[in-house]
């Protein structure tokens, strides 16, 4: 089996709902989402897949939908002051938490064109937290 992995740079903000800590709190991350493809085969180059290939189908999604955008709760209450101001938002079903943000990334990530894949989706919050989805 081979494994390739990539990694994509994206600047967001977020708060988090029903939290007792700082997070509760709009504030603002320099995230990494690190992308991991899996397959048994080669092509005939000799890849799994082409980092660039990768790039091009989850960095454009990313830089698209998540990149300097603020991803919120649909029902946090900030929501229609800051569209009224024209910030620009990304909502969610759930608490924008990491772990569900890797989720989002790998959920959205699937449905692009890859030639193989997707097994797993890493996001890094900070430089010593990161959270992880990978589907049963």
């Amino acid at each position: 089996m081979f494994r390739v992995t990539r990694e994509i740079e994206f600047c967001y903000g977020h708060r988090l709902l029903n939290y007792a800590g700082k997070c509760r709190y709009l504030h603002g991350h320099n995230g990494i989402a690190i992308i991991t493809i899996e397959g048994p085969e080669l092509d005939d180059r000799g890849m799994l897949v082409d980092f660039s290939d990768i790039k091009t189908a989850v960095s454009t999604w990313i830089d698209d939908h998540l990149d300097h955008r603020m991803l919120l709760h649909r029902d946090d209450p900030v929501v229609p002051t800051l569209q009224e101001m024209g910030e620009p938002l990304y909502l969610l079903d759930h608490n924008p938490t990491a772990e569900n943000i890797a989720r989002l990334i790998y959920e959205e990530s699937t449905k692009l064109k890859l030639p193989v894949p997707i097994i797993e989706v890493k996001l890094w919050e900070t430089p010593k937290c990161f959270a992880t989805y990978r589907p049963d």
